[in-house]
């Protein structure tokens, strides 16, 4: 996964130009589980028998069979609007970036030609400080999470 600290559109639209499906998932206003589960589920347009809990999440994201786009070049999930969601329910919110982790995962290592999943934890844009003129990440690096913590 990538925390992606710039603009979204230019990462949207370079998926898209590169025959990747790209689909926002908007966090913004979700706090709890059930809230998640609701925005993947609208966001992904996941099947009627997606189940709503982490376990379905993760079947559906490794199998993307119920997808229209089977002839795509991959996929992009961009996170918008998380940081909300991560403060009101931080050990939730591991759980789902384990779920994403684990797909992405999943998908990058097949052999068989299928093609992959990418997320994008997008980061807003940062406001301009008066000493750089550049926002207050200028400079850092881009944090992965990497989790230890298994979902139960």
């Amino acid at each position: 996964m990538t925390l992606y600290p710039q603009p979204l559109a230019p990462a949207l639209a370079a998926a898209e130009a590169a025959g990747r499906t790209a689909v926002r998932l908007d966090l913004d206003g979700v706090r709890d589980q059930a809230g998640l589960m609701g925005r993947c589920g609208a966001a992904l347009r996941l099947p009627e028998w997606f189940g709503g809990n982490w376990d379905a999440l993760a079947d559906v994201l490794k199998d993307l069979s119920w997808l229209p786009d089977a002839g795509a070049a991959g996929r992009l999930v961009a996170v918008t609007s998380w940081q909300g969601y991560a403060g009101a329910r931080p050990a939730e919110w591991e759980t789902f970036v384990e779920v994403l982790e684990e797909a992405v995962d999943f998908w990058r290592g097949r052999q068989d030609g299928e093609p992959g999943l990418t997320v994008l934890l997008a980061e807003p844009e940062p406001e301009p400080t008066p000493e750089s003129g550049r926002g207050p990440a200028a400079g850092a690096p881009p944090r992965t999470p990497r989790l230890k913590r298994r979902r139960g």
